[in-house]
């Protein structure tokens, strides 16, 4: 019988290593600016085509290397990092594992170029799947320029699992902020199919966060500084004021090196708890400075897991350098750790910012919800059925009796296949009602309504999230919408990544009444917006829905157009606590049953219950 073990050719060995590290073409970039910084470059450039598919390219002026050392660089666990087994506890460098550019060498086609400083001629390397197809004397710039192009060529089950062009340049530019805010220092250019899209100049920490995420930052960042023997804390916290609801704005850097470290933003996350609403996130660029040996950056192949030797610690400084800086700045109502927050005094803009602006119009206007008006007039959005629907909307739900906390309450179904002649009886019964009694809310959350039959209960967010997401449906349908002119154009200024997100997604936005422009690098004007959607609060809304987007990424190939119109009804629909008059009640209800599933919201949320006369009788039967 044959032997059965066999030794994998390097090749193979290389392409499978190269599954661990090379997941992306972010992946390519993160390894390839780590290994610019390392060689001393001050000076970088990076330009990728197709989302990275086709090149990505970076050029750096750093020491450069010999020929010898070209050729080197491209076998496994080749480094120039370390030496002996104890130096992974000393280390300073990004890289050190010696493994990147031999995953990237054997799954794309690779062009290096260097040149060391003082030397007269440099080296040209061709490698194509890990073999060398060229080496010979080049005349090449002092640092070095590594080209990689058509990556995953020869492992096409990778390239197919990539995402859509904007997914992956997201992540690119993702991974590429994160190397910019670690090292502000360094002169960077970034360039996407011949444009740029970055030109930051060396500079200090506050300089380089303006640059990446808009001069609007400038005014919104607090300083943070903690100096111990055991670590060195700095960078910038934002105010609470300006806490989004999307993510994407927190950093954390240790010896310069991006880190993910949920415990750690639990730390900041507790002392704004208070200063922001629910569903928030504040900007926070934290760099830690401590000794290599207190840290194991040997955890993962991407290096973003370190642990630490004494995590509590850092976690309890870390602490301490946030509410001192908070407090500094005014913007936590006391130092004392003992007092009761809902103690303390100070300006409303110190205090929690639970407070819903009653102004606000994030539903439909008087006129759009009154008499059922928005329903039948030319800006409705719905097909000419939503008449029938409204008088018949009784055929589309049956009920069912649950029992929930002692209390019997009617539950609505589906019946979609239930035949109209079969229909409960009495579709008449909230039409009369609404011409003789007035709905009222409750704890500005539900509306109720007086039936013969006993009451029912709308949930008013549920309610405009279903009407916003078939009127959106129906705009995609329809191929547009009816869109309002604002006055006073809005502004919206992004970073690159959340702009990419945008750009995805713009011609289906359009298509919802939405006027958008791209007016400048990372920079879009809003000039119209659909006719029930609140001006006020744009800056909410694009901010709610590029979240959604960057979390369900990987749905979009699906049906982005569906999820768009989810995301968008869930952002601009009316929230909790929204004050509504009689007749916006009225107006809402008429749209709701209006719809052709008017039972439950996209989420899948109940839109309305019942409780009938009998119900209620019961409770007061009960001894």
């Amino acid at each position: 019988m044959s032997d059965l073990i066999k030794l994998l050719p390097d090749s193979i060995a290389n392409q499978i290593a190269a599954g661990e590290v090379i997941q992306r073409p972010a992946s390519v970039v993160k390894e390839l600016l780590e290994n610019a910084i390392d060689a001393g470059g001050t000076k970088i450039q990076l330009i990728f085509k197709d989302a990275g598919k086709t090149l990505i390219q970076v050029i750096d002026n750093g020491i450069g290397m010999s020929g010898t050392d070209a050729r080197m660089c491209f076998e496994r666990h080749a480094t120039s990092k370390i030496e002996k087994a104890d130096d992974i506890f000393t280390i300073k460098t990004m890289g050190f594992r010696g493994e990147a550019l031999a995953s990237i060498a054997a799954i794309a086609q690779v062009d290096l170029k260097t040149r060391k400083v003082g030397d007269e001629l440099g080296t040209q390397i061709l490698m194509e799947a890990s073999e060398v197809r060229s080496q010979e004397p080049a005349p090449v710039a002092e640092g070095t320029s590594i080209a990689v192009k058509n990556l995953f060529f020869n492992v096409p089950a990778r390239r197919k699992f990539l995402k859509s062009n904007p997914v992956e340049t997201r992540h690119i530019l993702d991974e590429f902020q994160r190397v910019a805010l670690a090292n502000p220092h360094i002169y960077f250019t970034v360039h996407n199919n011949n444009n740029e899209i970055y030109h930051l100049k060396g500079g200090n920490n506050k300089q380089r966060i303006v640059s990446l995420m808009g001069r609007n930052h400038d005014k919104r960042l607090v300083p943070i500084e903690e100096n111990t023997d055991f670590l060195e804390i700095s960078g910038f916290i934002g105010k609470p004021q300006y806490a989004k609801k999307s993510r994407g704005e927190q950093f954390f850097f240790v010896n310069d090196r991006f880190i993910k470290s949920p415990y750690l933003h639990s730390a900041i996350m507790e002392l704004y708890s208070e200063l922001m609403p629910d569903g928030s996130y504040p900007l926070y660029v934290v760099h830690l400075k401590m000794e290599p040996s207190r840290i194991d950056v040997n955890v993962h192949p991407t290096k973003q897991e370190i642990k630490f030797d004494d995590e509590k610690v850092v976690f309890t400084f870390l602490q301490a350098a946030v509410k001192r800086a908070l407090g500094a700045y005014s913007i936590t109502p006391a130092l004392d750790f003992d007092q009761e927050a809902s103690l303390a005094q100070g300006d409303t803009w110190m205090k929690p910012t639970k407070v819903i602006n009653q102004d606000s119009q994030s539903v439909p206007t008087e006129a759009r919800f009154s008499g059922g008006s928005g329903v039948r007039g030319s800006n409705s959005g719905f097909r000419p059925a939503a008449d029938e629907n409204l008088a018949n909307w009784k055929e589309l739900y049956q009920t069912q009796s649950t029992e929930k906390d002692g209390q019997a309450f009617t539950t609505v179904q589906s019946s979609l296949n239930r035949p109209k002649e079969k229909s409960i009886t009495g579709q008449q019964e909230l039409l009369e009602a609404q011409s003789e009694i007035a709905p009222f809310q409750i704890h500005q959350r539900y509306i109720i309504y007086q039936l013969k039959s006993g009451l029912i209960y709308v949930d008013q967010q549920a309610a405009h999230e279903r009407i916003l997401y078939e009127r959106n449906l129906e705009a995609f349908r329809q191929g547009s919408t009816t869109t309002q002119k604002m006055l006073f154009p809005y502004s919206l200024e992004l970073t690159a990544p959340d702009a990419e997100i945008l750009r995805g997604i713009l011609e289906e936005v359009q298509l919802l009444g939405y006027r958008i422009n791209e007016e400048g690098s990372n920079l879009f004007v809003i000039s119209g917006v659909p006719s029930d959607v609140s001006q006020g609060e744009l800056e909410g809304v694009f901010e709610e829905l590029i979240e959604q987007f960057r979390i369900n990424a990987h749905d979009l190939k699906l049906n982005k157009r569906d999820h768009l119109a989810k995301s968008l009804a869930r952002q601009s629909a009316m929230k909790a606590g929204k004050h509504l008059s009689s007749e916006e009640m009225k107006g809402l209800i008429d749209q709701l049953f209006a719809c052709e599933i008017p039972y439950v919201a996209p989420n899948g949320r109940l839109t309305f219950v019942t409780q009938s006369l009998d119900q209620i009788d019961k409770q007061f039967r009960q001894t």
